[in-house]
This record gives C-alpha cells, sequence and structure tokens, in this order.
C-alpha cells in the first residue's frame, strides 16, 4: 500500500491530457473519497499552470458521473492565465467514460490587501486527549470500516459516535486528522491537496444532528469547494463542520480548518444526497 504522495500523481499524455492510476484503498463506502478525485484533476492542473508563484487558492468539484477505482483520463483547460491569476478547468474520468469529475480551480498569486480572521477556532481537547476513530467498537456494532481510514487517522474531539444514543440539538462536530504518511513538500508544508482531501468528509455532521438511525445512510458529494488560506505546518488538521440545512434528501454542510496552532487554513462547503442501504 502507497501514500497520498505516491499515488495522487499523473503522468503528462500530451499538453492538457494526463493519465493516472487509482487505487481502491482510497474507497470510501464503494466509491474513492471525492477529495482525492478532486485531487488527481487538480495535480495534473498545476502541472498545466506551472508557476510556483500561483499557487492554488480555491476549487469547485461537481461530481457529474462515478469515477471508480482503475485507469484515469484527465482533461485541463487553462481559461485564462494572468499575471495574478490562473483559471483552470479539469475533468477526472474513467477511462472510456464520457462523465466524472469536474473541477474549476484559481491558482493565484500574493496580492497587497486586508488581512483577519472572524471567526474563532473551538476549544476542545488535543489529539491525544481524543478517541480515535480506529479504536474498537462496542459488542454488536459493526466494525467495518472503509479502506480511506486506513489512510487517515480520525480523533473525534466534539460530538458523538453514530451508535451512541443522545438527544441531538445541533449539528455541531470537531475532529482531528491526519495522514499516516502526510504528504510533505520540500518546504515542510503539507500537500495543499492533502487539505483539499480531508475537507471532503462532512456527513458526520449530519450524522450528529441526526443521532442513532435505525437506516443506514451514505451521502455522496453532490460538488465540494474548498478555499485554501495558509499552509499547514502540524501534523493534525482539526476540522469543525456543520450542516445548517437538510430536505428532500439533500443536506448542506460546511467545514472550518484549521491546524493545532489554531491558525485557519482552510475553508470547505458541499451539498450531499442521501442513500439508503437497503438489506
Amino acid at each position: 500500500m502507497g501514500s497520498f504522495r505516491d499515488d495522487v500523481t499523473v503522468a503528462r499524455v500530451t499538453d492538457g491530457r494526463y493519465e493516472a492510476v487509482l487505487d481502491h484503498s482510497w474507497d470510501v463506502a464503494v466509491l474513492p473519497q471525492g477529495g482525492v478525485l478532486a485531487s488527481f484533476g487538480l495535480r495534473a492542473a498545476s502541472l498545466e499552470v506551472d508557476d510556483p508563484g500561483q499557487p492554488l487558492r480555491t476549487c469547485t468539484t461537481v461530481f457529474a458521473g462515478q469515477v471508480t477505482a482503475g485507469e484515469l483520463d484527465i482533461d485541463v483547460r487553462v481559461l485564462r492565465r494572468g499575471r495574478s491569476a490562473t483559471q483552470v478547468r479539469t475533468e477526472v474520468r474513467n477511462r472510456g467514460s464520457a462523465v466524472g469529475a469536474t473541477t474549476l480551480a484559481v491558482f493565484g498569486s500574493s496580492r497587497r490587501g486586508p488581512a483577519f480572521v472572524d471567526v474563532s477556532a473551538p476549544v476542545v481537547p488535543e489529539p491525544d486527549q481524543c478517541r480515535s476513530y480506529r479504536d474498537p467498537t462496542p459488542p454488536g456494532v459493526d466494525e467495518s470500516t472503509a479502506a480511506f481510514w486506513d489512510r487517515v487517522e480520525g480523533r473525534g474531539a466534539l460530538g458523538h459516535a453514530p451508535w451512541e444514543e443522545h438527544e441531538s440539538t445541533t449539528s455541531d462536530s470537531v475532529s482531528w486528522y491526519r495522514f499516516d504518511d502526510p504528504p510533505i513538500q520540500d518546504d515542510g508544508s503539507l500537500d495543499p491537496l492533502g487539505v483539499v482531501t480531508i475537507a471532503d468528509r462532512m456527513p458526520g455532521a449530519v450524522q450528529e444532528m441526526l443521532g442513532k438511525q435505525e437506516d443506514s445512510w451514505f451521502a455522496p458529494s453532490a460538488d465540494l469547494t474548498v478555499h485554501l488560506f495558509a499552509p499547514v505546518r502540524t501534523e493534525w488538521l482539526m476540522t469543525h463542520d456543520r450542516a445548517r440545512w437538510a430536505g428532500d434528501g439533500w443536506a448542506s454542510a460546511e467545514s472550518t480548518l484549521w491546524d493545532e496552532d489554531r491558525h485557519l487554513v482552510a475553508y470547505a462547503t458541499q451539498m450531499m444526497l442521501f442513500t439508503y442501504v437497503t438489506t
């Protein structure tokens, strides 16, 4: 089994066309984790932009067609290349498929402007004081886990486990996450595509609001938007999630992401749709 650094790589075929191979070890439920799919397209996009002075600033991915583990084709189109911002569109799809995951991304340089943070980090225990999602579950609770969580460890800092009985009053939930093999760049910071990947795990906020349910469900992403603010230079990322609305079989959620020093490093939001597991 490889690592994020080794697995989320692309090979140029020609200008604007790349190939890659996606491993099943990044699956969540029956499909690959959406943030990983977006990361393949963004990896190719960064090669097309080819400008270290313009790091990734924001990206929005729409999951128009299912993409499964296997051989991938990636198309990249630079929509506009500017001195301080470059806009790019990518599409990741299985070989032979017509549609897949389409991402619009903006890469941009540092510019003159204001600087402030108008949100506070939640006050929660440190990672070593929190229950690991890899800890054994209680007797009678299904211990099966998605392959993705063998690559990324999570620790619950605020909220309840899905099997816990509790009175649901809020969707607020906070977790710590880290890669088992962190994709650290030459400058010592975490690969920003690793941040994009960790951002895509917001259904837990819906679970917190619903409480323990008899019906099993999962919530694939319809879209994912991530805004990147600052490099991550700590081992753990803290995610503060809220699901502000659910209805018509859909739900909307958002997440603020912080490093261990409580620096705000990213913001993410997504719409998800409910799929119920029949037995």
